[in-house]
């Protein structure tokens, strides 16, 4: 076992020094540190929930893997606008700060744990994180990683897991999508949209309904069938052109879109909700944000379900993941979407690329809903300079 160790050593060192060790070891502006120099890394910490003052980038204690574990070197993280709502606090029962935020990462494995089949040091692998992903080193169960596709990068990795399973799981496992049906999507532009509306187009004959910014429609107007303004009153643009309705309503939402959508639903349609961005309106957590809206949720009248024959769901991946222990469940997901992307028909949208040091500029441009797509914090890359 001690042979063995030093030549996983030995090759870790090899494969660090071959992504990028170098330019660490010569002090670059990312700061990266090489495996065995020291035993911290660079993290980003939320200090105690509220505004985005609570981040900073500091050293942490680096994680060793535990059994049935992968020890990870990341090269890329995936900003979600969950993330967001940790940070506020703004989520149930949320951990105790301090604490690393993020959810899903790739990168370079760099150690195993006791009892790890499948992977070799040195593979080049996505994964869900239980928090701590936005770290240089992240520890993570094996059943929660999966093998890089060759042509695929790292940052176009740390925008797929999350992003496209959950637009996967909604529309295949949950609603049933089929040939021929009719979605509505809200943040179409975002990137749980943006998968949504890539993995509707591998269906023939299926129409997508999107909401979005009006100055991100240009952008994203020959991904989706029908795009209006989010601010319009798509009720009546949807029901204008599909008198019945719509087969499926994907909300992420909340507040008074759950009474819409449900008007929207044709008979045997699936209303999912996934999240409630409308709960977030300012920089921190506000209690009337919250109350209004959870006052404008319509409240779902069993019999009235029954009588219309519609169906209402809810989706949320990470309780999926960590509290459900559906594990398995999404391995087989994962199989099947990267598939789809081995045969292009599906491909990550990754907005714009940001240091572990622009984390707030980051932040605040998911809260702006100003992404098209994916951000990205790239572990590597130098914060840029001010311009003065």
């Amino acid at each position: 076992m001690a042979k063995e160790g030093a030549q996983r050593a030995e090759e870790t060192e090899q494969m660090i020094e071959k992504e990028g060790g170098k330019e660490a070891a010569e002090g670059s502006a990312a700061g990266s540190l090489r495996a065995g120099d020291t035993k911290e890394m660079r993290a980003v910490v939320l200090s105690a929930f509220g505004g985005l003052n609570k981040l900073r980038v500091s050293k942490k204690a680096m994680p060793e893997p535990q059994e049935g574990e992968l020890k990870i070197r990341v090269k890329a993280c995936g900003l979600n606008f969950i993330d967001l709502m940790v940070r506020q606090g703004n989520i149930d029962n949320p951990p105790k700060t301090p604490l690393v935020p993020g959810f899903e990462c790739s990168g370079i494995v760099e150690a195993l744990g006791d009892s790890v089949k499948g992977f070799e040091i040195g593979d080049r692998v996505m994964a869900f994180v239980n928090y701590n992903a936005w770290a240089e080193v992240v520890c993570t169960p094996v059943e929660f990683v999966y093998k890089i596709p060759d042509d695929m990068s790292f940052s176009e990795a740390a925008a797929f897991p999350m992003n496209f399973v959950t637009a996967y799981m909604m529309l295949f496992e949950v609603a049933n999508l089929r040939e021929g049906m009719s979605v509505l999507v809200h943040s179409a532009g975002g990137g749980v949209g943006q998968a949504v509306a890539q993995l509707c187009s591998t269906i023939p004959n299926v129409t997508v309904f999107g909401t979005a910014s009006s100055f991100k429609h240009e952008a994203i107007k020959d991904s989706v069938t029908h795009l209006f303004d989010r601010n319009a009153d798509y009720v009546q643009e949807v029901k204008r052109i599909s008198t019945d309705g719509v087969d499926i309503v994907l909300d992420c939402l909340c507040g008074e879109n759950t009474g819409k959508g449900l008007s929207l639903l044709k008979p045997l349609g699936t209303y999912i909700l996934y999240g409630s961005s409308n709960m977030v309106t300012g920089e921190t957590k506000s209690f009337f944000s919250f109350a209004k809206s959870w006052w404008q949720v319509e409240k779902v009248n069993p019999i009235k379900l029954y009588e219309e024959n519609k169906v209402i769901a809810g989706f949320s991946l990470l309780n999926l993941l960590f509290k459900q222990n559906r594990g398995g469940l999404i391995k087989g997901v994962m199989d099947k979407l990267l598939n789809l992307y081995t045969n292009k028909k599906i491909k990550p949208v990754v907005d714009s690329l940001w240091a572990l040091e622009e984390v707030k500029e980051a932040m605040q441009r998911i809260h702006d809903r100003g992404n098209i797509g994916k951000l990205i914090l790239d572990v590597e890359k130098a914060p840029t300079p001010l311009v003065s």
